[in-house]
């Protein structure tokens, strides 16, 4: 057979038709998502002297970044407050998901997605001063703590500080979370829980039992869509956060945009990844195990 017709043979196989299917969608994702990590990747190892870039190797960046003791602290306190708003948001949506799914007939389960995607319809920016407006010294929260003579003072601990950063990306993040586990519970077959009760189980033990464990994979992608994206925000914590409620992802903009440093921003951005994908895994393993069981 000859090189021509054995190139015409493979043109029409599956392989060769599965591979133009998907042609566009990997050349989009090169563009748009391979080639600006690789480029971030490059700039973490070059330096910069005001708008000059040095392109010569250089561990400089990486070894700042390690090193000063404000980079390690911006970057824990980002993990901290991302796992506070992951653990937060996926507690206060499971129930949720649950009623919807559970508790909810199938004629009213579309009206009910509707409305946890209402907030889709406002601007996130638009969200968050809202946030700033009801936890201020004289906002909402405040005022209406005051008036019902809960409180004698305005409360100061729940704005430009971490706890608002965690409250507002909660709310933020909400439907984020909400979906993902309405559609694993929605999967469950709901025999099983049905014979889980004929054989004697109760309400809590099915639950923990059958219903828990298959609506893990909804909880699991629920916790990377939520901790992935807030270990990133720096719009929530420059407008709620305040001087201790600073993440990562605001030095590394400051290093970008204000002290012309793009380098030690790609280095701190370089960083900040490789801990999000090594939690993302550590997680995901622990998950896996866990579904396994005892062997």
């Amino acid at each position: 057979m000859s090189l021509r017709q054995r190139f015409g043979r493979l043109r029409r196989s599956e392989a060769a038709s599965g591979l133009i299917l998907v042609s566009p969608t990997a050349i989009f994702a090169l563009l748009l998502l391979a080639a600006p990590l690789a480029t971030i990747l490059a700039f973490s190892f070059w330096s910069q002297d005001y708008l000059t870039i040095d392109k010569s190797f250089t561990l400089t960046n990486y070894h700042e970044a390690v090193t000063q003791p404000l980079y390690s602290k911006l970057i824990w306190r980002s993990v901290r407050i991302a796992g506070a708003v992951t653990v937060a948001t996926v507690l206060l949506a499971f129930p949720i998901a649950y009623f919807v799914s559970f508790g909810v007939s199938q004629a009213r389960k579309s009206m009910w997605i509707f409305m946890i995607t209402i907030p889709f319809w406002t601007s996130y920016l638009i969200r968050v001063f809202l946030w700033k407006v009801i936890l201020g010294y004289n906002g909402v929260l405040n005022t209406t703590l005051q008036g019902l003579g809960i409180i004698d003072e305005p409360l100061s601990f729940i704005l430009y500080n971490a706890n608002a950063v965690v409250i507002t990306l909660a709310h933020a993040y909400a439907p984020f979370a909400i979906l993902p586990i309405f559609v694993a519970l929605e999967k469950i077959d709901r025999s099983l829980l049905e014979a889980s009760r004929d054989l004697g189980e109760g309400h809590v033990t099915t639950f923990l039992r059958v219903t828990l464990p298959l609506a893990m994979p909804g909880v699991v992608a629920a916790v990377l869509i939520v901790f992935i994206p807030t270990i990133g925000d720096y719009v929530t914590p420059r407008l709620v956060g305040g001087p201790n409620g600073l993440m990562i992802a605001n030095m590394i903009q400051t290093q970008f945009l204000k002290l012309n440093n793009a380098p030690m921003g790609a280095a701190l951005a370089v960083l900040s990844m490789l801990l999000v994908a090594a939690i993302a895994l550590v997680f995901v393993g622990v998950n896996r195990r866990f579904l396994r069981g005892p062997k």
